[in-house]
């Protein structure tokens, strides 16, 4: 970011022109006449007396030039400091057998529900600023992938590479939701956030939903719950030994009234998600309703960039003042 410090200096720019016009009189007007220019009519040009002009020029690009130092031009860089600490949102996400149900669309291509929930996810991501975001994937069982963090990069670098049945093949929403509210233990925040996405019923893991629901209630964490995809039966694309890859259709089921239920308790809400627009949808809504004022402290390193100026108006002066006195030397 460029600026003058003392802009006002500025205005003495325009004693440039009354300087041009002042010389240019004097010039009209001289101050010793002749009776007749003829004796020196026959003479030559030459290239010093056709820039006469010269040393007059390189006078007012010092005055220029002095005056733009007077009024001190800087260069700066912005910097922001945060203030507060944001939110903590932890994104849990199911990776179970059922997320490779084929029946969304991204990029105008068939997918399965994992690589939708991707490159949502992603996207909301990256639209955060100022938040903490921690990663757990869950099926049979729940891992953390990544702590809280601002470093989205990471996140976005270890969601691209979530695998379908990393964790089993089986759905434990109770210990998804005990495992990210550990990690929202680990920094102390105003507002924490669980967003836990899947696309069947609990039905693996020691805690159950209700019992972790309640766990969250009493530390004040909110749980936005997504339900992806639909009920009854779903394409997956599955290997055959005899005819290779093809798709069968598979029946599957969703406990919406569980996930419905796990919202309401911790005052937050439940979203359905049955294609990829929808799905988009949800995390846009969830983006606006924990949206925090993050106060921020801006300013401006600036530095000086006079010196350089300065040097090469007192170049000019030695030019000017030396030609002045030699080739361009003028008798009154």
């Amino acid at each position: 970011m460029f600026r003058f410090a003392d802009p006002l200096f500025l205005m003495l720019l325009v004693i440039i022109p009354v300087l041009v016009v002042y010389r240019a009189r004097k010039r009209i007007n001289p101050a010793m006449t002749i009776s007749t220019t003829d004796p020196v009519n026959g003479l030559g040009h030459s290239f010093w007396s056709r820039t006469r002009w010269l040393p007059p020029l390189l006078g007012y690009i010092v005055f220029a030039l002095l005056v733009i130092v007077m009024a001190r031009p800087q260069w700066g860089t912005r910097k922001v400091e945060t203030l507060t600490s944001g939110v903590n949102i932890v994104m849990a996400v199911d990776v179970s057998k059922s997320m490779a149900a084929i029946d969304f669309e991204a990029k105008g291509e068939v997918v399965n529900r994992l690589a939708a929930v991707k490159a949502v996810v992603s996207d909301f991501i990256t639209q955060r600023t100022g938040d903490r975001i921690g990663l757990v994937v869950f099926g049979t069982h729940a891992f953390t992938q990544v702590p809280l963090t601002r470093d989205y990069d990471t996140i976005a670098y270890v969601l691209d590479r979530l695998k379908i049945g990393a964790a089993g093949d089986s759905t434990a929403i109770g210990d998804a939701i005990g495992i990210s509210l550990k990690r929202l233990q680990d920094i102390e925040s105003k507002s924490n956030v669980i967003i836990l996405l899947t696309d069947g019923e609990s039905n693996a893991g020691t805690l159950k939903p209700d019992e972790a629901a309640g766990m969250a209630q009493k530390r004040g964490v909110k749980i936005y719950t997504i339900g992806v995809g639909g009920d009854g039966r779903a394409p997956f694309l599955v290997d055959h030994p005899l005819f290779g890859q093809q798709y069968i259709y598979q029946k599957v089921s969703m406990d919406e009234e569980t996930l419905r239920q796990i919202a309401e308790k911790t005052g937050a809400a439940y979203f359905k998600a049955e294609n990829t627009e929808a799905l988009r949808k949800v995390y846009k809504t969830i983006d606006q309703m924990e949206k925090t004022e993050t106060p921020v402290e801006q300013y401006t390193d600036y530095r000086e960039l006079y010196f350089p100026l300065v040097v090469l108006a007192l170049l000019l002066i030695v030019c000017q003042t030396v030609l002045e006195n030699t080739r361009y030397l003028e008798v009154p």
